[in-house]
């Protein structure tokens, strides 16, 4: 359970850590606007370091369903920038991209971030060599279809076997292409080309979609299919059902959490593995 990410190792063998999302675009669904200004990006990232994130995604283009395509240019434009802010404030900070974009991911490294998180799961041969030639960490996400159309219909046979076979496969084309094992970390999508039928099922099941015994990582912070069953259309009313959703999917094995709101979750998760006997913080 060690991720190698280039110049960092994340032990997850007897902690999990959270990823605290940076979202630095105008039309996010969750915050979008918000931290679009450096100052403000910086000043988040930072807090967010400090109440126990381990990484910060920045992310320059919103992948809410039906968003709108973002020119690599623009996306680099909103991204390089808070990368290098970030790390002249924070050195050590371990940093990811958000993006489907190659271009935007191999400058995204090369302004320092050690991970890559690409939501469209490199399918793009262009990403992985990308990923191969940097030595990266990367995520690889599971999405049917692409953040415009991934809501229209999503259909599956069996969800749970269906997104498994797809880390199984990718498993192989990755190391095939000279990718180290120990870099690569796996997110099922909750949420992208899901039901809500699908994603409860999914979060029932966690436990089934490990592969290679490679840690998952579970982004299901705010989302909509939370606002469906608790019967509110408030973002915010999202939190605390996320903090739930981290302590059950902790007990389960995820390691790995991706979410708005840091102290909260890192604060279920350490009681959750304290109940289950890990490591107090």
């Amino acid at each position: 359970m060690i991720w190698r990410c280039l110049q960092h190792t994340v032990d997850l063998s007897k902690r999990g850590e959270i990823m605290g999302i940076l979202n630095v675009t105008p039309d996010s669904f969750s915050d979008g606007g918000k931290f679009d200004r450096l100052e403000a990006a910086v000043e988040k990232a930072l807090s967010m370091l400090k109440e126990g994130a381990a990484i910060i995604d920045v992310g320059g283009e919103s992948t809410r369903p039906g968003a709108a395509d973002v020119s690599a240019e623009d996306e680099q434009a909103r991204v390089l920038p808070t990368i290098k802010a970030i790390l002249a404030e924070a050195p050590g900070a371990c940093l990811s991209i958000d993006t489907s974009k190659a271009s935007v991911a191999e400058a995204a490294v090369n302004a320092g971030a050690s991970i890559i998180n690409d939501v469209t799961g490199f399918r793009d041969p262009d990403m992985i060599q990308v990923a191969a030639k940097t030595g990266a960490g990367i995520v690889v996400m599971h999405m049917q279809g692409s953040p415009r159309t991934m809501q229209s219909n999503p259909s599956y046979g069996d969800v749970v076997a269906e997104i498994r076979s797809f880390f199984a496969q990718k498993h192989e084309e990755l190391i095939a292409a000279s990718i180290e094992p120990e870099t690569i970390v796996y997110d099922p999508g909750i949420g992208f080309g899901k039901t809500l039928e699908h994603n409860l099922e999914l979060l029932k099941q966690l436990d089934q979609l490990t592969v290679a015994d490679r840690p998952l990582l579970l982004g299901v912070s705010r989302k909509s299919f939370i606002g469906k069953l608790i019967g509110s259309e408030e973002v915010q009313d999202r939190n605390w059902p996320t903090v739930a959703i981290t302590s059950h999917a902790r007990e389960q094995g995820v390691a790995l959490h991706r979410v708005h709101e840091v102290k909260a979750n890192v604060e279920a998760m350490r009681m959750t593995e304290a109940i289950l006997g890990g490591v107090r913080a």
